[in-house]
């Protein structure tokens, strides 16, 4: 059995971080459509809410982009929380 770690931390409505063991990702958006940019590439999702039905694509990136993204938005948000 191996041993996972998963926490995600809402910054704020439709804004959450989510750290884990192998990295962190940022999250934009909400039920129905959300934006998530990681390590490895960033992942769009379409969903028709309380359906169970979703379509999702993945672009792969380097993973100093996504660092510079995640930085960005939380400077942004603190910035904009003031």
């Amino acid at each position: 059995m191996a041993f996972r770690f998963r926490k995600t931390v809402r910054l704020a409505p439709g804004l959450r971080i989510n750290i884990a063991k192998k990295g962190a990702s940022l999250s934009v958006g909400g039920k129905g459509l959300t934006y998530n940019i990681g390590g490895k590439g960033t992942r769009s999702t379409l969903g028709i809410p309380g359906s169970g039905a979703s379509w999702s694509t993945y672009r792969r990136h380097s993973g100093g982009f996504a660092l510079v993204i995640i930085i960005a938005l939380i400077v942004l948000v603190i910035y904009l929380l003031r």
